[in-house]
């Protein structure tokens, strides 16, 4: 059993062992002696793509590169699947809307297919929500509130059932002029199992793939110990960096968190974040600041902490405990924290924090 995780913290700090940032939302905290043919310190390297800086932090002797290469994955989807800058294939998509079908590469097809799946059955996951994210463009520097006569127009291209694919010719097609695609729900999970794949395949043991502020994974276990898991703080949303909710053991896992805090818009004193709801056009309104959801499969978390946030603390915390092969942590906005069954025994929350753990049968 491992110790206490805040003694660890604690003991780490005293000992000198290294302090891992992951992006704006989790703080990783991995260190001690290892017991594996690890190196002393980590290999390190980040680069800056998919709007994001993108890390590996690899333990493993001898995969510089192997981690170099992991990190071209993510350079190459980029590339691929940007609706931000012109030139990427889903751009050539978006530009032949209602005109003629596309051919795209083998991986964008296979990507776009993944997401075809998430859009048919997860509610408030819809791939061609790009006809309101690019009124918007929250995040940017460009960003605004539309006026309704714009959302109105737009709504009705918001549908994955306007797409259509041709396995044969490889080539996809949005039906109705004007309609976008749009993966940011998805890419940064599905990529981030792509890279995950990769370094295991090449004999990478102990690392920890962190894409940004939304999605990680986690390969292996600590360089504490072959059986002993990360430590993962999860970020307050209402402060610093640096200050946590509480800590989470987890190991070859996968976590995607989604938030109002990462990116939004203010107008007229007015927050609007970026998850949109296809049906209304605007921002989701419900109780949520975040939610952390914990998973085998990275896409799997990516798409689905769009879906959860969508429903809000309870029926999101409901849907998850019917789910299969996730769980998750939420906070909501009376600073209540809701961790599902299985998470329990893993979690321990930040005593000197503000929050307090929620009981999900308080809520209406």
């Amino acid at each position: 059993m491992v110790l206490r995780k805040w003694l660890v913290k604690q003991i780490n700090k005293k000992l000198g062992f290294a302090v891992l940032l992951f992006g704006i939302s989790l703080i990783l905290i991995s260190c001690g002696s290892p017991k594996r043919d690890l190196r002393s310190k980590p290999y390190v390297k980040e680069v800056f793509t998919m709007g994001t800086y993108i890390k590996i932090t690899s333990y493993d002797k001898g995969h510089e590169k192997d981690v170099a290469a992991a990190l071209d994955i993510a350079k190459d989807y980029d590339k691929k699947t940007s609706v931000n800058q012109s030139g990427s294939e889903l751009d050539a998509v978006n530009d032949q809307s209602g005109i003629k079908p596309v051919k795209v590469t083998k991986k964008v097809y296979a990507l776009l297919k993944s997401a075809y799946r998430y859009s048919e059955k997860e509610r408030g996951f819809d791939m061609l929500i790009g006809a309101l994210t690019s009124l918007w463009h929250i995040g940017f520097d460009d960003a605004r509130k539309p006026n309704q006569d714009e959302i109105d127009r737009a709504i009705p291209l918001v549908s994955y059932k306007a797409m259509t694919f041709d396995d044969k010719n490889q080539t996809v097609y949005l039906k109705e002029k004007g309609a976008k695609l749009d993966l940011g729900a998805i890419t940064k999970g599905y990529v981030s199992d792509r890279m995950a794949d990769y370094l295991k395949a090449h004999g990478v043991t102990t690392a920890i793939v962190d894409l940004g502020s939304s999605s990680l994974v986690l390969i292996g276990n600590s360089p504490r110990g072959a059986n002993v898991p990360w430590t993962i703080g999860i970020k307050d949303p209402n402060k610093a960096v640096s200050d946590q909710v509480g800590l989470l053991d987890a190991e070859n896992e996968s976590i995607a968190t989604s938030g109002i805090y990462e990116r939004f818009l203010k107008v007229d004193d007015k927050i609007y974040p970026h998850i949109l709801d296809p049906k209304t056009g605007y921002p989701f309104e419900n109780d949520i600041q975040s939610v952390t959801v914990v998973s085998k499969k990275g896409v799997d978390g990516d798409a689905l902490s769009t879906t959860i946030f969508s429903l809000g603390t309870k029926k999101g915390f409901e849907f998850v405990e019917k789910t299969k092969g996730i769980e998750a942590i939420f906070v909501d906005k009376d600073n209540k924290v809701y961790v599902t069954k299985n998470l329990r025994d893993r979690f321990e929350l930040n005593k000197a924090s503000h929050y307090q753990l929620g009981k999900i049968s308080d809520l209406k």
